[in-house]
């Protein structure tokens, strides 16, 4: 009777903490992230999903120094999850960007290495190859940014996801001002995924910045054929 009386209270307590999670991630999604937290602090038995939820509350409402703190508990609960490993290095990542100059450059360290540790854990995961790249482009060198980690980043991509490579290596290809290899793989990963309107949107945008005003309107026109009325289309389209 004592046995059954601790799985009933067990089950009972994991079913309760199973519909705050649901609840807190419905406010989160409804950007109320106050009362997600509420919610989520009230949980008597936290587990990895709990403190990966209140780390996106965290850093949603600017309180990144404790968002690091809950993604990294969460990590530690599961160390093999990418996600938690990439949100983990965006947290450190904003830490970066509002510290002083003097611990600015240990948290962006961190960022790094949590955006490879989320790579490493998951090639295929997008957020967090798409956030190394970003990283590798804009990180200076001695903070462990540069081209050619960013080229071999963008080699590895197309790997898994051609037309997601050939982006990347555009990216690359426009800070080395190598212009007419940024259009190439632009249209390289169109070819590749014809049906995938954000490449047709990057293609387009770049090409009416090179004043290829004619050449951008038919990529605009064929973006909107294949998703009309997308509201992103639309103020992509307006915004360029």
């Amino acid at each position: 009777m004592r046995r059954s009386a601790i799985i009933l209270a067990v089950s009972a307590a994991l079913l309760a903490s199973g519909q705050d999670l649901k609840t807190a991630q419905d406010l989160y999604h409804h950007t109320d992230y106050e009362a997600s937290l509420t919610v989520l602090r009230g949980v008597k038995s936290p587990d990895a999903r709990v403190y990966f939820l209140m780390g996106q509350d965290l850093f949603m409402t600017g309180d990144y120094k404790p968002a690091t703190e809950c993604f990294q508990k969460a990590l530690d609960l599961d160390q093999t999850n990418s996600i938690y490993a990439n949100w983990l290095g965006r947290a450190w990542g904003r830490r970066a960007e509002t510290s002083n100059p003097f611990t600015a450059p240990i948290a962006a360290s961190h960022a790094r290495q949590y955006f490879e540790l989320a790579v490493r854990l998951d090639p295929s995961n997008r957020e967090a190859t798409g956030d190394l790249l970003d990283y590798y482009l804009d990180a200076p060198g001695f903070l462990g940014g540069g081209l050619d980690k960013a080229s071999a980043l963008a080699q590895q991509i197309g790997r898994t996801d051609p037309a997601e490579g050939h982006w990347a290596e555009a990216q690359v290809a426009e800070r080395r001002k190598q212009f007419d290899t940024v259009e190439d793989q632009l249209r390289r990963a169109v070819a590749v995924a014809p049906h995938q309107v954000g490449h047709i949107l990057a293609l387009a945008r770049y090409l009416a910045k090179q004043g290829k005003v004619q050449e951008s309107e038919a990529e605009f026109a064929q973006a909107e054929k294949l998703a009309p009325n997308d509201p992103f289309v639309i103020y992509t389209r307006a915004k360029t």
